[in-house]
């Protein structure tokens, strides 16, 4: 069994082909709300009602959405090699678990939840609305998306400080790198592979294979990629 370690990092270009629509989509959510609006903590603290709003709408429309091929052959290969993969996104869907990833560590959130803002009970809300919701541990009212906000900690933000640790090969597909510096990673793990369909030469060149295509397209040969490093001697 090998002890290698392969760290997956995903982002928006993951779920786009399930057509999760993202802000810099050019027909993103950005033409209807300003990212200070609905996901700073200024936004929250201004008009929490609009803010609820808008997760409620991204819950209901995650509802409707299926895992696409990428999300299903990264499910199986991470299955497949439990022990030596760890799942990282970006995403706050639940595209991954529904493909049937076990063990996704979601650095940002997950829609699906609802966290109390008295005691941090974070607590199972599927795809409803957040309205008239109490904390199931100390039955407060005061709860809110757990999704992390500009301006806030993210928490799971200590699964990337065990990547900069352990990782032997990572792996990039579908961020653009203006949230986590996927340079940093490129530069400190020598196998690293990026799968992204734009070009950004400013980041890319960092990576030691690139590969530019959708996701479904690209996954293919990432998985062969990942599965030839953990069976090498």
């Amino acid at each position: 069994m090998s002890h290698k370690k392969v760290y997956i990092l995903s982002g928006a270009g993951l779920s786009a082909e399930s057509g999760i629509r993202t802000f810099r989509d050019s027909d993103g959510l950005w033409e209807e709300f300003s990212i200070e609006e609905v996901c700073s903590v200024q936004g929250w603290m201004r008009d929490r009602q609009k803010v609820s709003d808008f997760y409620d709408a991204r819950r209901a429309d995650l509802a409707s959405k299926e895992p696409n091929y990428a999300h299903k052959a990264l499910a199986e290969l991470k299955n497949r090699y439990s022990d030596e993969i760890e799942m990282l996104t970006q995403n706050v869907d639940d595209m991954l678990e529904r493909a049937g990833c076990k063990d996704v560590i979601h650095l940002h959130g997950t829609l699906t939840e609802l966290r109390c803002e008295s005691c941090g009970e974070v607590f199972f809300v599927g795809y409803g609305s957040q309205e008239g919701k109490t904390c199931p541990a100390c039955t407060s009212d005061d709860v809110r998306h757990n999704v992390v906000m500009f301006g806030e900690a993210a928490p799971a933000y200590e699964h990337l400080r065990e990547l900069y640790n352990y990782a032997q090969m990572v792996v990039v597909i579908g961020t653009s790198g203006q949230v986590i510096d996927t340079v940093y990673i490129a530069q400190l793990v020598e196998n690293s592979v990026l799968l992204n369909l734009d070009i950004d030469e400013n980041i890319d060149q960092y990576f030691k294979t690139r590969i530019y295509a959708k996701a479904t397209e690209g996954i293919d040969e990432v998985v062969d990629l990942v599965e030839t490093f953990l069976e090498e001697k």
